[in-house]
């Protein structure tokens, strides 16, 4: 049975849970046409209330990229000529929540905090690499 996409997904790191969703949302110009694609990646910290969500957000801008239809897969977010990833994959996801974290971001604080995914980005996908090449 396939995984609803709306459903958070559980993610455990460094023995602390999570909870992560992702949503593709977009501004409204004066005259009501979508515009300003984002995707949010949204990490909560486990039990809840025990911490604020973590929002990581790709805007996107010239010379980057954010699902918006074919030919990208619905995950996809990078730079046109640089780094990438695939926010359906949990292994990204860890990426980026490991970036934070060395970044300053405290799961236990009670507020939301919204990041910016573009400063996050080459450091997560250089991770994933990394371990995609290191010996088990």
């Amino acid at each position: 049975m396939p995984r609803h996409l709306k459903k958070p997904r559980r993610l455990v790191a460094d023995g602390r849970v999570y909870m992560w969703s992702m949503r593709h949302s977009h501004r409204r110009d004066h005259d009501g046409r979508p515009v300003d694609c984002r995707q949010t990646l949204t990490l909560f910290p486990q039990p809840a209330g025990t911490g604020g969500p973590l929002r990581i957000v790709f805007a996107a801008e010239p010379g980057r990229y954010v699902p918006s239809g074919g030919p990208l897969g619905s995950g996809d977010v990078g730079f046109i000529q640089g780094a990438d990833l695939n926010l359906h994959e949990p292994g990204a996801v860890r990426a980026l929540l490991d970036v934070a974290l060395a970044r300053g971001w405290q799961p236990g604080e009670r507020r939301a905090v919204e990041v910016d995914g573009w400063h996050l980005l080459e450091a997560a996908a250089a991770a994933r690499a990394g371990n995609a090449t290191s010996p088990s």
